[in-house]
């Protein structure tokens, strides 16, 4: 009688994450091109004008660490 008891085959956890993945991603609100591209946009803005801070902030500091160390 035991030898006719079947297992219950578990799925493989590779399986279990892909099948997990690709419900979550049919549940995602993807941007139009348009909306991509406007918010790539922001981003590089963004970019420009941080680097362009920190880049003046770096010069003012090396300014004043040149005066202060001769």
């Amino acid at each position: 009688m035991a030898d006719k008891i079947q297992k219950v085959k578990k799925p493989n956890a590779i399986l279990l994450w892909y099948r997990a993945t690709v419900g979550e991603l049919r549940k995602v609100t993807w941007p139009t091109p348009r909306e991509a591209w406007r918010l790539t946009k922001i981003v590089l803005i963004v970019l420009a004008a941080m680097s362009a801070v920190l880049g003046t902030l770096d010069w003012v500091f090396s300014k004043l660490i040149t005066l202060l160390v001769s």
